[in-house]
């Protein structure tokens, strides 16, 4: 399933050849423009290193320069956490309506499943890392900003209550811009729906990891994200509700440089770790190691 998502038609970007942009017109005998696969290169959004695309995926998309660490898609993030082997995806085939008739929201969804390859802003399944079985659902910030509307949040509810059912622990790697304001009160009841699966999970005695990707904020922030028994962060991961622009002019305050980030969030007992991407699926296994998830809860 996965394999299919990276077999797309390359692209090229078009460079004018350096006589071609002083004179305006191409030498004879020369090449006006020259080409090369887009794609190749990437830019640290950062520091600004460009590198080497393939070398920076073997990086793990962590910049050398800087440590940046850029966005995965839902995709990339199972591929590079869980084992190679196994992982079974739930409710593929479930996608987003138009409850609502919202001007243009069914045109757009249709552009965004086709952008990104998913029916929707989450992927929910059932794999292993470390060898520990496990529950996970991967937020997918490239389609439509990982906005929370009906099937995300129902695809969540029902990998809380499968983990519960089966007794295995639950992994939810959060990204996103908040409610899908295309489904109005309909996205709003997902705060409540997944964070009432998740009281029945924690009341059954199962172990929820939240692990926060750049960025999450807005009502997944408010629900799901910020419910887990053990709260980890990438390094400058963005966390919060309302954004640094909308609460400085609430409060008519200047905020601090680092205001929302993982290392703000951690200094005030927010969240619980900030973990190097090298390093999560390491820390995640010695977690299950720790909490002996494998006899159930």
């Amino acid at each position: 399933m996965f394999k299919d998502l990276f077999q797309k038609k390359r692209k090229y970007a078009t460079i004018p050849s350096e006589r071609l942009e002083r004179s305006g017109e191409p030498a004879e005998g020369e090449r006006p423009k020259r080409e090369i696969p887009e794609g190749l290169m990437s830019k640290c959004n950062k520091c600004g290193t460009i590198q080497y695309s393939k070398e920076l995926e073997k990086n793990l998309k962590v910049c050398p320069t800087c440590g940046h660490h850029l966005r995965l898609n839902a995709v990339e993030r199972i591929a590079m956490t869980l084992d190679p082997e196994g992982f079974i995806e739930f409710d593929s085939e479930m996608y987003s309506i138009d409850p609502l008739k919202f001007p243009g929201y069914a045109s757009k969804l249709e552009q965004q499943q086709l952008k990104s390859g998913q029916t929707d802003a989450v992927i929910t399944g059932q794999g292993s890392i470390g060898g520990h079985p496990v529950i996970v659902a991967v937020m997918n910030f490239e389609f439509f900003s990982g906005s929370m509307g009906s099937v995300v949040g129902e695809k969540i509810t029902r990998a809380v209550e499968e983990a519960t059912e089966k007794q295995l622990p639950l992994l939810i790697f959060s990204t996103s811009g908040g409610a899908r304001m295309q489904e109005s009160i309909l996205s709003l009841m997902q705060m409540a729906k997944t964070s009432a699966a998740l009281a029945r999970f924690n009341e059954m005695g199962g172990l929820y990891i939240s692990i926060i990707t750049d960025p999450t904020t807005g009502g997944v922030s408010a629900s799901f994200a910020s419910l887990g028994d053990i709260i980890i962060a990438e390094p400058g991961a963005v966390f919060g509700f309302a954004g640094r622009i909308v609460i400085e002019q609430t409060i008519r305050q200047k905020l601090p440089d680092d205001f929302q980030t993982a290392e703000f969030n951690l200094q005030h007992g927010l969240i619980d770790m900030v973990v190097h991407r090298k390093e999560m699926r390491a820390t995640l296994t010695k977690i299950l190691e720790l909490h002996d998830v494998k006899g159930g809860f």
